[in-house]
């Protein structure tokens, strides 16, 4: 009967929106929450569909076990009120640990849209043993969009999983432990703050932030004016999934780089020793710059050896571009103009 209200409930409150395309969420029910996706699904299956919003209040939606709740319709946004105060957290099995089996969304549908919110992962990661890989945003789509939106987990916070996906973060910020930003496509993070977190319970072992496979796009991740927070454990920029990774890192503050290790990259790959790992205009808290003139690491699988040379100079830098890597896609445009929609509803409805 409860559940029965509920839908009735979420069923009235979008038929009362409908003419502006609005779900609003009951606050702080994940019934709700869960209806209002599912409906979203239905009215936006069409990849053609006009843009749909969700609004999520402030308040802790509990999906207990519940993994994969999955987002199959296009050109919907999910809105939260606030990236810090509200929050979708899912707590799998430990047993149940998988790089495609815990998300707590997963994302199949294009031009999907995120704000405001977190997506937290709170797989019991200490007590995983040798893997805790605990997705938050499986994303097997393309076109979709973070902005502002923060991802807590340790092992495959984020996976990108479309080899020929394009994917835009921009002021978000992403936790992790060992490959907590991994696989496909072209990703670009823009003034993102990247957490690593402890990867024991002691702090010791070492951090890995990216694990790319990019194989099937020409530019793989690039990170532009991002900064790096480091709890305790020593971390890398990147190591070499399989295919032709590429991490590109510029511009980056190193809150504390003494803890990133001499080498910068993970040198001995997985499966790989091909790899477009860069970087360019490092600089420190303080904004000193602190990009080695030179950093050649030589990259090895097995008897293979790859060494290359991890610097661009300021020409190479130049092109890394967001019109550039998204020649038929502006994703800051669709966030200003999502921004101004959004702000508008929330202070209609909420």
């Amino acid at each position: 009967m409860k559940r029965l209200f509920v839908v009735f409930t979420c069923v009235l409150m979008a038929l009362g929106c409908l003419a502006q395309r609005v779900i609003l969420v009951e606050k702080g029910s994940t019934q709700s929450l869960l209806d209002a996706i599912s409906q979203a699904n239905e009215l936006n299956a069409d990849k053609d569909a006009k843009p749909l919003y969700i609004l999520i209040p402030d308040g802790f939606y509990d999906l207990g076990e519940r993994v994969l709740t999955r987002i199959t319709g296009h050109h919907i946004a999910l809105i939260g009120q606030s990236m810090s105060g509200t929050v979708i957290q899912n707590k799998p099995d430990v047993k149940n640990e998988g790089l495609s089996k815990t998300a707590v969304i997963q994302n199949r549908g294009s031009e999907n849209y995120f704000q405001d919110l977190t997506l937290k992962n709170a797989l019991d990661y200490y007590a995983a043993g040798a893997a805790g890989r605990a997705a938050t945003l499986h994303d097997k789509g393309t076109h979709t969009i973070c902005n502002r939106v923060r991802l807590l987990s340790y092992q495959d916070t984020y996976y990108s999983d479309n080899d020929q996906c394009q994917l835009y973060f921009q002021d978000s910020e992403i936790h992790g432990t060992v490959d907590f930003i991994c696989g496909d496509g072209d990703v670009w993070f823009e003034r993102c703050r990247l957490v690593t977190e402890k990867r024991t319970l002691d702090g010791s072992g070492r951090n890995v932030i990216t694990a790319p496979k990019t194989s099937k796009t020409q530019w793989g991740y690039i990170f532009n004016h991002c900064t790096v927070e480091n709890i305790v454990s020593n971390f890398e920029y990147a190591r070499g999934w399989s295919g032709t990774p590429h991490s590109i890192w510029l511009h980056t503050t190193l809150l504390t780089p003494e803890r990133l290790n001499p080498t910068r990259f993970d040198s001995h790959g997985m499966r790989t020793i091909q790899n477009d790992f860069k970087e360019y205009g490092t600089i420190d808290a303080q904004g000193r710059d602190i990009t080695p003139r030179s950093n050649v690491v030589t990259f090895t699988l097995k008897d293979e050896k790859n060494p290359v040379e991890t610097i661009l100079t300021a020409d190479e830098a130049k092109r890394y571009t967001v019109k550039r890597v998204f020649l038929d896609w502006n994703p800051q445009k669709v966030i200003r103009q999502t921004e101004k929609k959004a702000k508008k509803l929330m202070k209609r409805h909420l």
